[in-house]
């Protein structure tokens, strides 16, 4: 289906804007009569006025920066952006730079390690048992009902071995000291 639609589109844009401009203009004008009206005739006309955007030099802004970024050292050395914050040091003469204990010996950080050498060794054995049956199989093709149970327990071996072998289970087995 088909639908054509003609007319100048342009016009009725044109005419929406003239019309909003149009409301705006005596929407001003009742608001100019009300502030005529009010008691303070003077007071309010002056509180009524087009809002626009106005330029504040510096010398009219607040003289305080808002705080000063620096490059520095953390506790290990590695590069860390540190921020001065003005309103924390009114004295210009301090700097809060982070404490390093010189000798090492307090450490609030723990470290820990994360050992996943059972979980590995579960799937090397897995793997092994698999190589296993598939050698019995080649080695047992004349008989098919051995062939058969031998083909059950690899498929088994298999989707645990696929379980297994993944990076999910390796973090959820995972053995922290």
């Amino acid at each position: 289906m088909i639908m054509g639609i003609s007319g100048n589109h342009d016009a009725n844009k044109s005419d929406y804007v003239e019309q909003m401009k149009e409301k705006r203009a005596l929407d001003r004008a009742e608001k100019a009569k009300e502030a005529e009206k009010g008691e303070n005739g003077a007071k309010t006309a002056e509180k009524i006025s087009p809002r626009h955007d106005e330029y504040i030099s510096s010398e009219k802004a607040a003289p305080e920066s808002s705080g000063l970024y620096r490059l520095g050292e953390d506790e290990n050395g590695e590069r860390k952006i540190f921020f001065d914050d003005p309103s924390k040091s009114d004295d210009g003469n301090e700097k809060t730079q982070p404490k390093v204990n010189s000798d090492g010996a307090e450490k609030s950080e723990e470290t820990c390690r994360g050992n996943t050498d059972k979980v590995d060794r579960e799937i090397r054995k897995l793997k092994e048992k698999k190589q296993q049956l598939e050698q019995k199989i080649q080695a047992a093709s004349g008989d098919e009902e051995k062939v058969r149970e031998l083909e059950k327990k690899l498929a088994q071996v298999e989707s645990e071995l696929r379980q297994k072998d993944t990076d999910a289970y390796r973090r959820q087995h995972t053995t922290f000291s």
